[in-house]
């Protein structure tokens, strides 16, 4: 009976792809794990906002997320644009480089730990010992945390999403309960952070070490991954920079608890856009085996679909949200407006998943002066913006910036992606 069921959905797909121009069998495969990952991401991601919420005082959590908004600018010497450079070389057979990819971003990322122990020896000077303390933490952890899930490009490379969402799960539950069991024993900044992590960081190297042994990459190398992940880690550098920088100026111009405030009213939002996180890691490897006529064709038809599922997600959240604050978040009221307006930013998500997939799947293909100019020119918008609303119109600026910012983006890539295509069809 169940083979029977087997047979008659794999013959709906297939006969489903005649419309969808895509391998509906591969799609719904991937997205089936990948979606169940998100689903237990998101659930683990809920239950944490609702401990904080209820358990941490707004102060030490504003402060919380300020630290962690640091620590994700200083991860920018983890080179994170190695991990999709990985991604696509894994894709095309070419996985040799991956040994030396994670000693190069553990090499680099003891750079960021010297910065951090520079900013811990500022609130050293400046008297605050809270902050002093919480940066030398992040200088242990800082080199290794994010390095260690380099071992995910391999598996999502070689298209083993099953194996890589069950790792996730198991990474994201452990790490999850232990820092909410903390919350119910102490308030302790330095011990929470800890509590972060520790967990985070010995889950990610158990999982690299398996990773390695169950599936050890082949010696074929592509002399330009490195090169070319190097280069998608610094012409990100603007980017990453501009993605913490609201929580900084929030922390700077309104306080710790202003930055809890809009922590709690970003979070529903982000979890619904990671809907679409998945999009890009399924696409990269079909989309870099394509050319670039084929996925030009099916390009406009597909981001307007995704822009509409953008837009029927936003209109659900209006009329959820209140009842969800009140039901989950009570302390946190002031959270519906802000959330509201953050939640437009879906439209835009949805769409721009699918370009950045089409972006990384080519990037060997595209001048590297096209890409720092798109990057530079995107980001720079958030980062003015940002600068000019913040201080004019507090929490509300900074929703405002982002909405702005993701606009340009959609655009900016739409614009590039066209020159990209002309330059590789001409002939």
């Amino acid at each position: 009976m169940l083979n029977k069921l087997k047979s008659k959905l794999y013959n709906i797909l297939r006969r489903s792809e005649k419309y969808t121009k895509t391998d509906m069998v591969y799609f719904t495969k991937g997205s089936f794990w990948m979606t169940l990952g998100q689903i237990i991401s998101s659930a683990s991601s809920f239950l944490l906002a609702i401990a904080f919420a209820k358990l941490l005082p707004k102060e030490t959590y504003g402060v919380y997320k300020y630290i962690l908004s640091i620590v994700g600018i200083l991860n920018i010497f983890t080179l994170s644009g190695i991990n999709t450079a990985i991604i696509q070389a894994v894709a095309r057979k070419y996985e040799g480089s991956f040994i030396p990819a994670i000693k190069m971003k553990i090499y680099w990322g003891m750079l960021g730990s010297l910065v951090g122990l520079v900013l811990a020896g500022y609130y050293y000077f400046q008297g605050n010992i809270a902050l002093t303390i919480s940066f030398l933490i992040v200088s242990v952890f800082l080199p290794f945390m994010d390095s260690f899930t380099l071992y995910d490009s391999l598996l999502s490379g070689k298209k083993l999403f099953r194996v890589s969402v069950n790792y996730g799960i198991i990474s994201q539950v452990i790490a999850v309960a232990i820092l909410i069991i903390s919350l119910f024993f102490t308030k302790n900044l330095f011990l929470i952070l800890i509590a972060y992590f520790l967990p985070w960081t010995i889950m990610r190297f158990i999982f690299f070490k398996i990773t390695l042994n169950k599936f050890p990459p082949n010696k074929n190398q592509d002399s330009q991954t490195i090169s070319y992940g190097k280069h998608l880690s610094f012409t990100g550098i603007i980017g990453t920079v501009a993605t913490y920088l609201d929580r900084l100026l929030i922390f700077h111009y309104l306080g710790a608890v202003e930055v809890a405030i809009y922590s709690i009213a970003i979070a529903p939002p982000d979890q619904i856009k990671n809907l679409f996180k998945n999009i890009p890691t399924l696409a990269m490897p079909k989309l870099a085996q394509r050319s670039f006529k084929e996925i030009d064709a099916l390009l406009y038809k597909r981001l307007i679909y995704l822009f509409l599922a953008g837009l029927a997600m936003v209109g659900m959240y209006f009329i959820l949200a209140p009842y969800f604050f009140k039901i989950f978040f009570p302390k946190y009221l002031e959270s519906i407006f802000y959330s509201k307006a953050l939640s437009l930013s879906i439209i835009f998500t949805a769409p721009l998943s699918l370009l950045n997939a089409i972006g990384n799947s080519k990037i060997n293909n595209t001048p590297k002066k096209m890409i720092y100019q798109s990057s530079i020119i995107i980001h720079t918008i958030l980062i003015t913006s940002l600068l000019i609303l913040t201080p004019m119109f507090g929490v509300m600026g900074v929703i405002l910036s982002r909405l702005i910012f993701l606009f340009s983006t959609v655009i900016t890539s739409t614009v590039y992606w066209k020159k990209v295509y002309k330059l590789n069809t001409k002939f």
